[in-house]
């Protein structure tokens, strides 16, 4: 098991607003040595992006400003105001070699913009006063630039909007009009019952709650006063996403891992904390308050800082394998999302309430806006979600792993690819891969049609013009069962894997392998064919594949296809206790 690195913060109670303002500075402090010349720069590493070196320093500049902002408004102390300051300034200078540059259409500056924009209107001690007409001119006419230039079109949107609100609380000048289009282009995204969709296509994943829900309810924070139908249509939104985003959560705050940008960690937070924010009780204070710091404790137990004191790329320990094209050494700073409750006074009741436990809630939650059905353990210790239809649009890297795998847990999370060859390479978990020929593998990536019912997750996918399949995705008390319909021109390989589950130390071979007719069980994770005919397999991938665990095991089931129709079914079982997973195994899979 991965150890945290021994850093101060892993020290930290987390359980009062002082706590949380001082995990700010703890996870600032190391920043300073990176910070360039001019203050406008932070470098933290080697690595880049698809936005070029200079867009990643001035990124590594404004994300933890996510903290930093929220932390000076709500009071707290820092001595990171000076240098903040500083940088502000040269960073909008065009004639400061340190200048963060001009924009373009589709510009990661305009992703960076909104903390530094709001850290003007909601902390102007620290950021707005202390500057000159002429230094407030200089910083306001780089930040219109986000008003001439075209965004991405999905939680981007909402990026012109912030800034004018900013601009605007600020007293400043602001575009009315661009901040009204965005608004305007937010509805359309908008799917009922609380759920957003990331743009028009099919990406229900944390975007909506760490981006469009966290920005709509900033907003409705700042705007309330001006706009507020808009602001109280904002909450009432949130309240209803609320009902569903529960049932993403353990009891212990461990987040189902689903979905792109996942190196952002405990911003999957940060939809609590927004809700304070626009006071806007969607439950009782008391269980907010204790989703929001279970979350961070969990989160600040893990191995996810660099032995420097940086947050590292990666999910549950630093690995660039998972990541995406946009993620540069300063990425993982917008995980300081989170932070976002300390703007709130300390008498908010999200402080004065007493920190309540994880609600009753019951065991299946059927999303159907976002295409999945999630099943909780009986004390919410585990999640497992079955999903279909979910789709990334552009592929920002790993996608089919990211989405469209036939079930992610919060336990043994899920695992990418390093080759489309040889399944040690694939790391094949919670799907079926198959191939037609020198062991390269396909998978299902985007579906036909979809169906999500109150019993079943019911897709229709194409790996190859001539082999259809329809996936019936079922939960079975513990278990989740799996039936495959195939119609192939073409004769394949299969290869459908369990959850992956962390490897045992050593080099040496395997023990604790469960085997029984059909099936194979290793320390919680196990798979049982029901129908066809396949063979077991004890597939060890390569290292750092999973999200969770550096090395691991995944359970198999293997066969041949001739051309025809097939059905496939198997049964699936993941428990995080291995104990209670042998005793599951020696009882038949219940009808």
């Amino acid at each position: 098991m991965m150890m945290a690195f021994d850093l101060p913060i892993a020290a930290n109670p987390l359980t009062t607003r002082a706590d949380v303002q001082e995990a700010v500075r703890q996870i600032c402090e190391p920043l300073k040595p990176h910070f360039s010349d001019g203050k406008a720069l932070v470098r933290l590493g080697a690595t880049c992006t698809n936005y070029g070196e200079r867009r990643c320093e001035m990124e590594a500049f404004a994300r933890p400003f996510w903290g930093l902002m929220p932390l000076a408004a709500g009071g707290g102390e820092s001595d990171f105001w000076e240098i903040c300051r500083e940088g502000l300034l040269n960073g909008t200078n065009p004639d400061h070699p340190e200048y963060w540059g001009d924009l373009v259409d589709v510009d990661q500056l305009a992703v960076e913009m909104p903390p530094v924009a709001l850290a003007l209107a909601l902390a102007p001690a620290q950021f707005w006063t202390p500057f000159s007409d002429a230094e407030r001119e200089q910083i306001v006419a780089w930040m219109d630039q986000i008003n001439h230039k075209a965004m991405s079109d999905n939680n981007w949107r909402a990026f012109p909007i912030l800034v004018n609100a900013s601009l605007k609380k600020a007293g400043m000048p602001y575009n009315a009009e661009v901040m009204e289009a965005g608004l305007q282009r937010l509805e359309d995204f908008y799917l009922g019952d609380g759920w957003y969709s990331d743009g028009t296509g099919k990406r229900m994943d944390y975007y909506i709650p760490f981006a469009i829900h966290f920005y709509s309810l900033i907003y409705a924070g700042l705007m309330g006063d001006e706009d507020p139908e808009r602001a109280a249509k904002f909450k009432e939104r949130a309240v209803l996403f609320t009902k569903d985003y529960l049932h993403w959560f353990t009891a212990d705050g461990t987040a189902l891992p689903f979905g792109r940008s996942l190196i952002y960690r405990f911003a999957q937070g940060a939809f609590w904390g927004a809700l304070a924010f626009a006071d806007c009780e969607a439950l009782p204070w008391g269980v907010v308050k204790g989703m929001y710091l279970r979350h961070l404790r969990h989160w600040f137990s893990q191995p996810i800082f660099t032995p420097d004191g940086l947050l590292s790329i990666g999910y549950e320990y630093p690995n660039l394998l998972m990541s995406e094209f946009y993620n540069g050494p300063g990425s993982p700073y917008w995980a300081m999302k989170a932070f976002l409750p300390l703007a709130v006074a300390e008498d908010h009741p999200f402080w004065t309430s007493e920190e309540l436990p994880f609600p009753n809630l019951g065991n299946l939650s059927v999303q159907k806006h976002a295409l999945m059905q999630i099943a909780s353990s009986e004390n919410h210790d585990h999640l497992v979600a079955l999903t279909a239809g979910q789709w990334c649009g552009l592929d920002f890297g790993h996608t089919a792993e990211k989405y469209s795998k036939f079930a992610y847990s919060s336990h043994f999370g899920f695992s990418v690819s390093r080759e489309a060859t040889g399944l040690v390479k694939g790391a094949y978990d919670s799907m079926l891969a198959l191939s037609d020929g020198e062991d390269h593998w396909r998978v299902r990536r985007q579906c036909e049609s979809v169906e999500i019912t109150d019993d079943a997750v019911i897709s229709i996918w194409k790996p190859w013009p001539d082999v259809e399949i329809e996936t019936r995705l079922e939960f079975r008390g513990p278990w989740h069962v799996r039936t495959h319909t195939i119609k192939t021109g073409r004769a394949l390989e299969t290869a459908e894997g369990g959850f992956a589950v962390e490897r045992e130390d050593g080099l040496s071979p395997l023990t604790d392998v469960v085997e029984k007719a059909g099936g194979v069980l290793y320390r919680g994770s196990g798979i049982l064919n029901v129908e066809g005919d396949r063979e077991t397999q004890v597939i060890e991938p390569l290292p750092n594949t999973n999200l969770n665990h550096p090395r691991t095991v995944i359970p198999t089931l293997t066969g041949h296809l001739e051309p025809g129709e097939h059905q496939l079914i198997c049964a699936v079982l993941g428990l995080p206790d291995a104990e209670q997973a042998n005793q599951v195994w020696a009882l038949p899979v219940s009808d």
